[in-house]
């Protein structure tokens, strides 16, 4: 079954529910009082008087103290919010408790407070890290700051003040990787909880003045009640998009327009080791029996100080340098399969300085993704929008492609043929710009380039986003590139170093209303399309599919709240015209009271492999890459799979996945030492070409949360994955991840966390231990330890068993910054 689609199919309708539940609002003229009165049944809202018009907010005199305590004077007169409608699970029905937002701002803050009601002893509430309160009950506010339906800040809070601070992108849904400075108190009340925030003008990108308007809306989740969402403005599931439906707030004059500087130096005291070789490569390829145990090599302490600066301009616009950044990574990429495995994976971006601002380069085809860039000497950043017009340039020199270890240039037998490119560094540049176009459309440009030695790509595109009805929207996005650099060329069998020329293409059609919606899409690329500065999974090929879904309306009362049902068609074909997979599937899915759900699916498909695609195409004068006399493969198959998930209490949470599928292909690519080829040609002759066949496979994921305390998060993940090739029987793999994470905050910025990651297939154990502050973005500082082993394993230099531990590498690290932060 291709997961893929299942996984979007399902992720378009859990989008469709959750994105209708963040709304906006408007003000009450009852200071202190909530008079929610909406209908209990109905979806369709009269709006009162005062939220069809602008919320004109007060200027405070004196600022409140920010200490989760609403007895100051400024909140009197405040303009309050109140008046809200349960979106979720109930359709613009009454809330369960009703809510207030107070609402001010002075020369330097905009102030938002919430008075929240609810039984303090059901409140879910933990001392969680930044961005991590989603088990909590939470407050959020939407501000979309150009009023420009096209992007908005999310600011969310949990009931202790801990802050959650992302950014919302129509068509693309949220993203929480930015941190932005801002002040936060909660506390519990005898009768819920308060939450009180001030967020500095500086820190956000924005237009004010008189007659300008913002976007707003205020949302409050109630975790145990199903994820009760209460939305100030009502959210019609008859329309589609979040933006949209929001509301205004307007009198933001007399802001201090001053620049703002930041500059955050960084240190890193580091100390390092890890596990090389004691005998050459040539002398290992000469005699397999030698058994070479490599050395540990313990390096000398390295002192690392980098800088990073970002200037606003205007408002609106920003400009953002970094000099020799400290990359380390403070957080681990998840362990994943690796194993049968035909195409790059997708590892996520975490570091901050790509972060800030990277909204503006997503597009449908990733024509930037910024972990191509691996190790920058210096980037620079410039970004922001004026009018209608929003803009990104990015620039940067990387030293990865040249950083070679010691050992590489000092075995004659790697040095011959990478010493061109000891020390030199790759140029990366991005230009970015979009035009907001009528109310909620948008058309953008977007051109990269990369340059290496012997590696040379540019690419350039335009891409669209149109709202053509209330329901319905459409994107696009067409690019081309020409790239001078070393292709694989299967005719000959060799890498030929010449020009490739190709064109990349994606579109989506999609329709959603209040029960039904379906989406029509497509995305190609052409053999010769590389996009270094972006990710490209695959090429030479078109993927066309078709998806539908139906759910019910919510019952916010019954044992089963709702259910959901999800078909669709895709199929892949190349440019030579030929089918490379035909499928379908259908899956549907339940809502159950105290946040459970489960679904259950089942798909059929068909899929063809090419021998070029994997190596050498047969000619008269080769063989190909496939063994025997066929060029090509197929294989028909099908696939069920469920999934269940709750958070029926505090303390625990849980998520098991279970799936079978039949007839699916072995790459017949092997495993590494532990598990060698099976295929039948392999059996008779182990450096046999490649024979690819059919294989049944069983996966199962398992993840729990444990909470006992508010202080504490533990969480135990599980993925098992079984491979079984039909022809022999035989195992093509099994790979058992393990992973375990606890982390105890001391304070809301003072944590201690471990992190444990063992996978069978690999035999590796992975520890990452870390004590941390972190009082603001920008300002920290890190004890950190990090360990690589293997048991049982095989040795990296001679793929030999090694019984016991052997110990890879390991780091021990002090990493620290402060941010400086001026109005100049």
């Amino acid at each position: 079954m291709k997961l893929g689609a299942l996984a979007f199919a399902l992720f378009l309708s859990s989008l469709t529910a959750s994105a209708q539940s963040a709304q906006p609002a408007i003000k009450s003229p009852d200071h202190g009082k909530d008079t929610s009165k909406p209908s209990a049944s109905s979806s369709k809202v009269t709006l009162p008087p005062e939220k069809t018009q602008p919320v004109n907010l007060p200027r405070f005199e004196k600022p409140p103290v920010i200490d989760g305590n609403l007895d100051d004077e400024a909140w009197k007169t405040g303009a309050v919010l109140g008046d809200f409608y349960q979106t979720q699970p109930g359709d613009n029905i009454a809330p369960s408790y009703p809510t207030q937002v107070l609402l001010g701002y002075d020369s330097k803050n905009l102030y938002i407070a919430f008075r929240v009601k609810d039984d303090p002893g059901k409140v879910r509430a933990t001392v969680a890290k930044r961005d991590e309160i989603w088990d909590d009950d939470t407050v959020h506010v939407v501000l979309d700051t150009y009023n420009d339906k096209r992007k908005a800040y999310i600011l969310a809070f949990n009931p202790f003040g801990i802050q959650a601070d992302g950014i919302f992108t129509e068509g693309e849904g949220d993203d929480f990787s930015l941190d932005i400075v801002m002040e936060s108190k909660g506390a519990l009340t005898e009768d819920g909880y308060v939450v009180e925030v001030a967020v500095p003008f500086k820190s956000l990108r924005y237009e004010a003045g008189k007659g300008k308007l913002w976007g707003f809306n205020a949302v409050r989740r109630i975790r145990r009640l199903d994820n009760e969402n209460d939305s100030w403005m009502p959210v019609s599931r008859d329309k589609s998009g979040v933006l949209n439906q929001q509301g205004q707030v307007t009198g933001l004059e007399g802001i201090a327009t001053e620049r703002t500087l930041e500059i955050i130096p960084t240190f890193t005291l580091s100390e390092s080791g890890r596990r090389v070789r004691t005998l050459s490569v040539a002398a290992v390829n000469a005699d397999p029996t030698l058994q070479d145990p490599g050395r540990f090599i313990n390096k000398p302490v390295k002192a690392d100080a980098g800088l990073n600066v970002k200037l606003g301009l205007t408002p609106t616009v920003t400009l953002d340098f970094t000099a020799n950044p400290d990359f380390a990574q403070v957080e681990a990429d998840q362990p994943v399969l690796v194993a049968n495995q035909r195409f790059p994976i997708f590892f996520s971006e975490k570091r901050p300085f790509f972060l800030e601002g990277a909204d503006i380069f997503q597009t449908p085809l990733q024509a930037v993704h910024t972990r191509a860039i691996i190790d920058p000497d210096y980037a620079v950043k410039l970004s922001g929008k004026l009018g209608r017009n929003s803009f990104g340039l990015l620039l940067a020199s990387d030293n990865a492609p040249g950083d070679f270890t010691e050992e590489e240039r000092s075995d004659p037998d790697i040095a011959a043929d990478i010493s061109r490119f000891f020390d030199k560094n790759a140029y990366v540049g991005v230009v970015r710009f979009k035009r907001d176009v009528g109310k909620e459309n948008v058309l953008g440009l977007i051109a990269t380039s990369y340059d290496f030695i012997e590696k040379h790509n540019k690419l350039a595109g335009l891409d669209g986003r149109f709202r053509l009805d209330q329901k319905t929207t459409f994107t696009f996005q067409i690019l081309g590139t020409t790239s001078r650099r070393f292709f694989f060329t299967p005719e000959l069998n060799d890498d030929v170093y010449r020009t490739g020329n190709a064109v990349g293409y994606s579109w989506n059609y999609d329709r959603t209303g209040r029960n039904f919606g379906y989406t029509f899409q497509g995305q190609g690329r052409t053999r010769d399309y590389r996009s270094d500065v972006g990710f490209v999974r695959r090429t030479n090929t078109n993927s066309q599919g078709s998806f539908f879904r139906y759910s019910t309306d919510p019952k916010p009362k019954a044992k089963l709240i709702s259910r959901r049902m999800i078909a669709g068609l895709e199929t892949n074909f190349d440019w030579q015209g030929r089918m490379q997979y035909f499928g379908g599937f259908a899956n549907v899915g339940f809502d159950l009271t105290k946040q459970t759900f489960f679904n259950i699916g089942y798909s059929e498909f068909y899929e063809r492999l090419f021998e070029e695609e994997f190596g050498a195409k047969r000619t008269s004068a080769q063989p190909g890459a496939f063994f025997g006399s066929d060029s090509e493969r197929s294989t028909r198959g099908r696939a069920v799979s469920g999934f269940f998930g709750t958070n029926f209490s505090k303390k625990f949470s849980g998520f098991l996945f279970a799936g079978h599928r039949w007839s699916v292909f072995d790459f017949d690519f092997g495993a590494g030492p532990r598990f060698p080829r099976v295929s039948p040609a392999a059996l008779a002759d182990p450096d046999a070409p490649l024979d690819p066949g059919e294989a049944n496979t069983f996966d199962l994921g398992v993840s729990v949360v444990y909470k006992p305390i508010a202080a504490l998060r533990a969480s135990v993940d599980y993925n098992r994955n079984r491979f079984t090739r039909n022809e022999t029987g035989r195992l093509v793999f099994v790979d058992n991840i393990y992973s375990f994470k606890a982390t105890y905050q001391f304070t809301r910025f003072l944590f201690a966390r471990a992190r444990v990651d063992y996978d069978s297939l690999a035999s590796s154990l992975r520890g990452q231990y870390l004590f941390g502050w972190t009082p603001n973005p920008g300002t920290s500082f890190y004890v950190g330890y990090n360990d690589d082993l293997n048991h049982n394993g095989f040795s990296p230099f001679t793929s030999q068993l090694e019984p016991g531990f052997r110990r890879n590498g390991r780091t021990f690290f002090i990493k620290t910054s402060y941010l400086f932060r001026r109005s100049i």
